[in-house]
């Protein structure tokens, strides 16, 4: 099922400041701010696009997400292994257990033997796998990170789920609705590394800054590192340490489903607002029971179906990554590419008690 999401009228403004500053990517990651100018130019830079070329048949592509057991990254993935149907590719999806910086070097260096079209990444650390990504671009493989960027000199393409800095500044709207402009709050982030994670939290203490929230004061950053268990006790740490805490963003799908668990069965349901980046099925729940006012997310079905054509694209020569150039993208339709080769797949939504039950991922 396509899902077609439409921002809120809360969410306008935002989403027009995110078009026209653009800044990396987000579903993605920077994305595009922390990484943008460092590292090599990009293997292959001198190629040249034919866009009236045909999509090839038989490719192979590979999704690589930051851990294979993270509920977020196997709907992302699943839905672009079912695209590359659509064009006569194939693909599959590899990758760690463990949402560590350089768990994704290993399975790197194997596509690279097998031979892939493309290679598609969750990036764990923009810098960690540079090295066998910048191999895999010099045997023609194609890039494209999604979800968390690279560093830029390290793939072809970035698709990401929406703006860097919509996400970050919409996430401290949302909770400054929640709990009236006014207390402590905190961050429950994935791994201190993460592209996408750092880039939103700059932009949230950039959105803090504003007169509006003199009254709100970050106390913590804490890292559960993807990891169920550990954003739970993270979450229990927090609301320990801090106990005049009001709210707590995690801009994390395993995050604020953990925090959210703890909650909804601890003294500080109701007291203590949450909000983040989450799915509708994992939090619907905690919406339902109160836990949970709102939160936000793309349709990341959407994101590993662009994904997947983006790589197919370049696979078959209708574009490089180069600003400019457009590609059609099945369902999606045209789609173009921004600056530092990113793409970005549209404005989030926020679910809520309303609406959350019109959607199903």
């Amino acid at each position: 099922m396509t899902l077609r999401f439409r921002a809120p009228r809360r969410m306008a403004a935002a989403a027009t400041a995110g078009a026209l500053a653009l800044s990396l990517a987000a579903c993605g990651g920077t994305t595009k701010d922390s990484a943008s100018g460092s590292g090599d130019a990009k293997a292959g830079g001198n190629a040249s696009a034919d866009p009236n070329a045909p999509l090839k048949k038989g490719l192979k592509l590979a999704f690589l997400p930051k851990q294979v057991n993270n509920p977020y990254e196997t709907i992302v993935d699943n839905a672009g292994i079912a695209a590359a149907k659509e064009f006569g590719g194939e693909a599959k999806e590899v990758g760690p257990s463990d949402a560590s910086a350089s768990s994704q070097v290993s399975y790197i260096n194997t596509l690279i033997q097998q031979r892939h079209d493309a290679i598609l990444i969750a990036a764990n650390d923009e810098n960690a796998v540079c090295g066998p990504l910048k191999q895999a671009m010099s045997k023609n493989i194609k890039i494209v990170a999604y979800d968390s960027d690279t560093n830029p000199a390290c793939r072809d393409v970035f698709i990401n789920q929406a703006s860097s800095e919509e996400i970050g500044r919409s996430e401290v709207k949302l909770l400054a609705e929640q709990i009236g402009s006014e207390g402590e709050i905190a961050i429950l982030s994935a791994t201190a590394n993460a592209t996408n994670q750092n880039t939103w939290i700059k932009f949230m203490q950039d959105e803090l800054k504003k007169p509006e929230y003199s009254k709100m004061k970050l106390v913590k950053v804490a890292y559960g590192d993807d990891d169920d268990q550990k954003s739970f006790q993270q979450t229990q740490g927090l609301l320990q340490a801090y106990p005049n805490l009001k709210g707590i963003i995690s801009p994390t799908t395993v995050g604020i489903a953990a925090a959210a668990r703890y909650i909804s069965g601890s003294k500080y349901k109701g007291k203590v607002a949450l909000t983040g980046l989450g799915t509708p099925d994992q939090m619907r729940k905690f919406v339902k029971d109160g836990t949970v006012k709102g939160f936000e997310l793309w349709d990341p079905k959407n994101l590993g179906y662009l994904a997947a054509y983006a790589a197919a694209a370049l696979s078959s020569g209708q574009i490089t990554g180069a600003q400019g150039e457009k590609f059609k993208a099945g369902k999606l339709g045209e789609r173009s590419i921004g600056a530092n080769g990113e793409v970005i797949l549209g404005p989030p939504t926020v679910f809520d008690a309303k609406n959350i039950d019109q959607y199903h991922f």
